[in-house]
């Protein structure tokens, strides 16, 4: 499909940006993602909203590799989703007992009817009339940002996983890893809150402000939302080169910045934080292996630490070189779900996340983001993440841990508090 392509130029992207979100409610089907101006970003795509559904893949729990191979080819066009961790299910031999917060399809894409990219002071937008791209630039601009917000109440979230009902289970992984079955799992958490009303876009413009994370995301379908602020991307395809970089290391950040320096340094030297990063960036590398020409896999950045508005995170860079019989659908089955979410090795990680976990993680461990009608792609891993059902009333996020035979169970709950604070403050 051809779309008509025209741009704009604006003197404040980011007052746009907060239009076109807004514009974006009178949609059911949405996608926003965002890298907040974050200076080490990969590319030149500043952030993307897509809207409106010209078509897309109907709820699915089986064969969803193979039918999104079938829409890809059959829309050559953008397209625009999420992988639930779910997905893995189907990837290798596995089975779920757990319960479900949310009922989503282990993965969902969609053809949008109009998009918008903006990159730096350009705004550029896809539509398939030219006519509309006018229209809907006027409406965009006519938006008045101050009658928009919207003060979302306070709100109590309940860990499902009482501080010492977690301990007696990060003990259960250390016995795992003591007898050899694996080296490190993450363990993760979910907090629920039920019977609550939210404005999703507010939410999201907050979670987005305090957090200004570079693989950020808002997504909607009918009355499902996914409001991300992750700072970790799952894997980015740009003509035949492939980059995955996984996060394993978190520290705090001090307002001081001689002590954030040595909260840095600190990071950066700690042995069990670099363990953590190092066995998961291995992982990543098998991964890769399996579809990139030999010999190309190679760590171009090992365990540097970035700053974040909320956190210090040790992240690693692994590149590669697509094979040129190797395919889309190879690549996402080879590597997901990401490494840093699951342990290692990976399967046996994932079976003793089934069985020490309460719940399926759904969306969060998954990813989203989108697949150009060329084939580059660009997916996040979907963590500090709220998943929102405006039927239900219901509201939740996940947090976790990398657990390693260095770990200490107090200390691991101790990491989650942190990440889980950035979501609770939203609604204090």
């Amino acid at each position: 499909m051809t779309r008509i392509v025209k741009s704009f130029k604006v003197d404040d992207s980011v007052t746009f940006k907060e239009k076109i979100l807004l514009w974006s409610k009178s949609f059911k089907t949405s996608i926003y993602l965002d890298s907040n101006e974050y200076k080490n970003r990969e590319g030149d795509i500043e952030s993307i909203l897509a809207a409106g559904v010209i078509d897309k893949i109907p709820f699915t729990t089986e064969n969803s590799f193979k039918k999104l191979d079938g829409f890809i080819s059959k829309v050559n066009d953008w397209i625009f989703g999420f992988l639930s961790y779910d997905l893995k299910n189907e990837i290798e031999d596995l089975s779920s007992k757990n319960s479900t917060t949310f009922k989503t399809p282990n993965l969902f894409f969609f053809q949008p009817k109009k998009i918008w990219i903006i990159k730096s002071h350009t705004i550029e937008a896809h539509y398939l009339s030219e006519e509309d791209i006018l229209i809907d630039w006027n409406h965009i601009n006519s938006i008045q940002l101050l009658n928009n917000k919207v003060k979302n109440k306070k709100i109590n979230f309940s860990p499902q996983l009482k501080r010492l009902d977690y301990i007696k289970k990060i003990n259960k992984i250390l016995s795992h890893i003591k007898r050899g079955d694996i080296y490190e799992v993450n363990f993760c958490m979910e907090w629920i809150a039920r019977g609550k009303e939210i404005d999703p876009e507010s939410v999201f413009r907050k979670l987005n402000k305090i957090s200004k994370s570079p693989m950020s995301g808002f997504f909607r379908d009918k009355n499902f939302f996914l409001i991300s602020s992750s700072p970790e991307r799952f894997i980015k395809k740009t003509g035949k080169k492939i980059i995955s970089q996984p996060i394993k290391g978190t520290a705090k950040r001090d307002p001081i910045e001689k002590n954030d320096l040595k909260i840095r340094c600190s990071l950066v030297n700690d042995p069990k934080e670099r363990a953590e990063n190092i066995m998961i960036v291995d992982l990543v590398r098998n991964d890769l292996s399996k579809f990139s020409v030999p010999g190309s896999v190679k760590v171009t950045e090992l365990c540097k630490v970035y700053p974040f508005k909320q956190v210090n995170q040790m992240i690693s860079t692994v590149e590669s070189k697509l094979d040129n019989q190797k395919t889309i659908i190879d690549v996402l089955e080879s590597t997901f779900p990401m490494g840093s979410m699951t342990g290692a090795p990976k399967v046996e990680a994932l079976k003793i996340i089934d069985d020490l976990e309460l719940s399926k993680r759904g969306v969060y461990s998954g990813s989203i983001g989108y697949i150009q009608p060329n084939g580059n792609f660009d997916f996040n891993v979907v963590i500090r993440s709220l998943l929102y059902d405006s039927q239900k009333k219901l509201l939740s996020f996940h947090v976790g841990s990398a657990i390693t035979s260095s770990s200490i169970p107090e200390y691991e709950y101790d990491e989650c508090l942190l990440k889980a604070k950035p979501m609770i403050s939203i609604f204090d």
